[in-house]
């Protein structure tokens, strides 16, 4: 399968797609929802939203590879750091782009500045800036898929 280059030149006009009325094919997040979940995510990545493990340690290279190969993420999954009951932050879909956008460029920021950087992720454990952009690019396929958007 061929996943999303991530950055935001190619994640932007994705985003401008959406609108508060987009229906995902599957789940039941909103699309402003899904956007305020990527950019935890990115949060995570920068160790501002750190999360507890979810697999056992001996999980973690299993996990690695299926990072590591062509296979999508799963419809329909569920994670505690998600949750359907989860509040929205904003007020209306373009301030969660705002913040997906701000949280975005710092993660780039921290990651240039510090390209030894590793933060864990609670299925993936350590990951550096590599990893977390095979992650970003599997997430954001996974999601803009979720919503029609490719």
């Amino acid at each position: 399968m061929e996943f999303i280059e991530p950055n935001l030149e190619n994640i932007l006009p994705y985003l401008e797609k959406l609108t508060p009325e987009t229906k995902a094919l599957w789940g039941s997040m909103s699309a402003q929802r899904m956007v305020e979940h990527l950019t935890d995510t990115l949060r995570i990545a920068t160790g501002e939203n750190p999360q507890k493990m979810e697999i056992p340690e001996d999980r973690i290279e299993r996990m690695l590879g299926f990072l590591d190969s062509d296979k999508p993420m799963a419809q329909n999954i569920e994670v505690p750091f998600a949750t359907t009951d989860m509040e929205l932050r904003h007020e209306e879909l373009e301030l969660a782009v705002d913040e997906f956008v701000d949280a975005w460029l710092h993660f780039e920021e921290l990651y240039e500045e510090n390209p030894d950087h590793k933060e864990a992720h609670p299925y993936y454990g350590p990951l550096n800036y590599d990893q977390w952009q095979r992650l970003n690019s599997k997430h954001l396929t996974h999601h803009f898929t979720q919503f029609g958007l490719i």
